[in-house]
């Protein structure tokens, strides 16, 4: 059939398209994806290139090319995920209450900058950053508060937390049972992804093999104690923020990935002990097709990364469970309801792509942290598609779409080159340290602000159909008192609490990281005690050190 295709495609080519273009001379230009896959003017059955067994299968099938549920959205919509937190943990709490009000059906906490580098709120290097972009947690009070009276046994909570992740599960296990709730109850996520903090993002603590220790500690901890919880989601987000290519996103998420499973088998775990509690967490960019295709790529290679790389026989173990966040550095500050579309243009790519949860970006954050009308919205644009919209009432809808399958296999075929050259350097943190992987998303970072600045790029508001605008929109502004409210919160916790104990703890933490030992009920036992998330954080580093990269020439 597609043979006779061709001759067909040939004289549409001639006797159509070819004096078209002459009518047209300016749309001659070269048309490709953000990964500079060509883009034909026409898909047939022969670029498509199907091989339904081995390529799709069925949704819930290997290699879940369709989706890794049965049923998909049909049995029930994705978990409507938004991500906030800022100033204080009542404010946060604040912001949890009324978007669950609101009809959101997860939780996702952002974090201040010293909380995620393992600083308290009073460490002089905390100075100024309290509460801006995240909420400020220096304790198991503060992490009391932020969920007080949300019963955590009846709320699935995603922590963006990577390299103190170990001491926030912690302090979130300790809230549950301090609720009554039995750990093994708990359903989440804890980013806990270090690799690409040293490729995209800079909150590391420890050197990599300390961190990956913590990882796989923690990986071993929630196998016997917190099964439902997902113990890693390694992220493309924060790579693709730093300005990589679709192509790119995937194959670096998926080495690192490698990576991590590599690193718990050497530790003496069972991949399918572990495999199946491992999630991601992908970006909603703006070239549509080329989003879709890459969800479904990603799938597909992990499929048989862990069925034939591992030897993985859990089915759960070969599923890709991904979060999706909208493009952050899409956003504008020009014309910020231009973002509301965007927004939702990539929400509706994250859905056609069989995302499990989903985080749409409020218009204003180009701006600033959110605001309660435009974290409104934002929610909205997710029910709307779900409701109005009829794209959740067939599962895989763009399946057979030729050119959404010819993106799908280039997509693959490209993550697939990446891995391998990877692999020949030595795995992924062998491209880190060599600034491979940094280098390829640099290079494409420029070439795409070279495109930007030259117009070949349009950014509707910015480089093209641009206005004066007379008045910003409202700014979410986060008190700067907070600061000193944490501070003597933090003095009257250290005054009244069991220093004595506090201090055996801490060394009884130091002598377990110098051995061998599972530290994750030390951790537990530690926050327990009203050791602070910076304490911790500051032990272990007396004994790992800290991770410093090296400067490239």
């Amino acid at each position: 059939m597609t043979d006779s295709i061709e001759p067909l495609r040939a004289e549409w080519q001639t006797r159509l398209v070819e004096p078209a273009l002459k009518r047209f001379p300016e749309r001659r230009a070269i048309f490709e994806t953000s990964s500079g896959i060509p883009l034909e003017r026409l898909y047939t059955p022969a670029d498509a290139s199907i091989d339904y067994a081995a390529d799709l299968g069925f949704p819930g099938e290997y290699p879940y090319t369709r989706g890794i549920q049965p049923t998909m959205y049909r049995g029930r919509f994705w978990t409507m995920r938004q991500y906030a937190g800022y100033a204080t943990a009542e404010e946060s709490n604040a912001r949890y209450r009324f978007l669950l009000s609101q009809g959101t059906t997860g939780l996702s906490v952002a974090f201040d900058l010293p909380t995620q580098i393992g600083y308290d709120a009073d460490d002089p290097m905390a100075l100024g950053e309290v509460g801006k972009v995240g909420v400020s947690i220096s304790s198991i009070h503060d992490m009391a508060r932020l969920f007080e009276g949300i019963p955590l046994d009846q709320v699935s909570t995603s922590m963006t937390i990577n390299a103190p992740a170990a001491v926030l599960l912690a302090m979130y296990i300790v809230v549950a049972r301090r609720q009554g709730v039995e750990e093994r109850k708990l359903r989440g996520t804890i980013q806990n992804d270090i690799l690409k903090e040293y490729i995209a993002r800079g909150t590391y603590i420890y050197p990599p093999a300390a961190s990956m220790r913590l990882i796989t500690d923690i990986f071993a901890y929630c196998r016997e104690h917190v099964p439902e919880w997902n113990t890693i989601s390694i992220s493309g987000y924060h790579i693709r923020e730093a300005g990589c290519t679709a192509v790119q996103e995937v194959a670096f998420t998926l080495a690192n990935a490698i990576a991590y499973v590599q690193a718990a088998l050497d530790a003496g775990l069972n991949v399918d002990d572990f495999a199946p509690q491992l999630s991601f967490f992908f970006n909603a960019h703006n070239h549509f097709l080329e989003e879709i295709a890459k969800y479904r790529a990603a799938r597909r290679l992990w499929a048989r990364i862990m069925r034939e790389r591992f030897g993985a026989r859990d089915p759960k173990s070969w599923q890709l469970r991904f979060h999706t966040q909208t493009g952050g550095s899409t956003l504008t500050a020009q014309q910020v309801t231009n973002n509301v579309v965007r927004v939702a243009l990539q929400a509706l790519a994250a859905i056609l792509g069989g995302t499990q949860s989903l985080h749409t970006n409020a218009m204003d954050e180009a701006l600033g942290l959110p605001t309660e009308h435009a974290a409104r919205v934002a929610l909205r644009t997710q029910q709307i598609i779900a409701y109005e919209t009829g794209v959740a009432d067939t599962i895989d809808p763009l399946a057979g779409s030729y050119a959404v399958e010819a993106l799908t296999n280039a997509i693959t075929e490209r993550a697939e080159q990446y891995i391998a050259q990877i692999d020949a350097l030595g795995g992924a943190l062998a491209a880190i340290e060599s600034g491979f992987i940094n280098n390829e998303i640099q290079t494409a970072a420029y070439l795409y602000q070279r495109a930007v600045e030259s117009g070949e790029q349009v950014i509707v508001g910015v480089n093209r159909f641009t206005i004066e605008e007379d008045a910003q929109p409202e700014i979410l502004r986060v008190d700067p008192a907070i600061e000193a409210a944490q501070h003597e919160r933090l003095a009257a916790l250290r005054a009244s609490r069991d220093n004595e104990r506090v201090a055996a703890l801490r060394a009884r933490l130091a002598d377990a990281a110098r051995g061998r030992d599972n530290l994750m009920p030390l951790i537990i036992a530690c926050v327990d005690a009203d050791v602070t998330t910076g304490e911790v954080c500051s032990t272990l580093r007396e004994v790992f050190g800290e991770y410093r990269p090296a400067v490239l020439i």
